[in-house]
């Protein structure tokens, strides 16, 4: 089960010589203290882009209207999660990666459907993804499993589901250590792989053990959730090789 959350805007109202206060009521569809720095949010996008533009500063020229909406809506969760995020000085890398000036918080961001999830910290370096739970991910399976990854997939082949499911919590993985490198220039297949048993925890997150091998190997721990209709997968810390 997934724990909801909600984020309430007041306007007030005088009836009567009375102040009436209206509560604007909306989903934080999953909210995760991961540790006493580090703050994980998926929002479950309802809004028009007018709500968003109401407090987030459009920086970037994104053409299509469904994907400014994504681009909006994970910005927006930023001071969701630190009220203090400096929105107005987010910067782009050369790589696209996000970033602060003098890095007074590290964040991610990601999105797909109706959702956008952000994970931020003022300590470590962080990456986020969520992906949609469908059978075309198996289309592009051959870019990013490696022959040992497969061979573990196929232990869950009889339970479809299952084996669905940890194929997109593979692949969601490893992109949420490609956004933590943030440096681009990276092989899916061979600079990160599973690295040991899988944990199926009893509070339902999951642990991977991973390597991440760009010259220096970096053992890592990757917790993914699955929800209905996605699957979520962070990582946090870590050095860079």
């Amino acid at each position: 089960m997934h724990q909801s959350y909600f984020v309430a805007d007041y306007l007030y109202k005088k009836n009567s010589g009375k102040i009436i206060a209206f509560f604007l009521i909306m989903p934080l569809f999953y909210q995760h203290n991961i540790d006493e720095s580090t703050q994980l949010g998926i929002w479950r996008i309802e809004e028009n882009e007018s709500f968003f533009l109401q407090k987030v500063p459009l920086k970037k020229d994104v053409s299509h209207p469904y994907k400014r909406l994504q681009h909006l809506a994970g910005r927006y969760l930023l001071p969701q999660l630190f009220p203090d995020f400096p929105l107005s000085e987010i910067e782009v890398a050369d790589t696209r990666k996000p970033f602060l000036p003098g890095e007074k918080y590290h964040f991610s961001i990601s999105h797909c459907g109706n959702y956008a999830a952000a994970v931020v910290s003022p300590v470590n370096r962080v990456g986020v993804d969520i992906e949609l739970v469908t059978p075309r991910l198996y289309d592009i399976s051959h870019k990013f499993l490696n022959p040992e990854e497969n061979a573990f997939l196929r232990e869950w082949e009889p339970i479809t589901q299952v084996h669905l499911d940890l194929t997109t919590i593979l692949w969601s993985a490893k992109e949420s250590i490609y956004k933590w490198y943030g440096d681009g220039k990276m092989d899916f297949r061979r600079h990160m792989y599973l690295n040991g048993p899988i944990v199926f925890r009893s509070d339902e997150w999951i642990e991977l053990p991973f390597l991440f091998d760009k010259g220096t190997t970096v053992p890592m721990k990757i917790m993914a959730k699955v929800f209905k209709p996605l699957v979520l997968a962070y990582v946090v810390g870590g050095r860079l090789p």
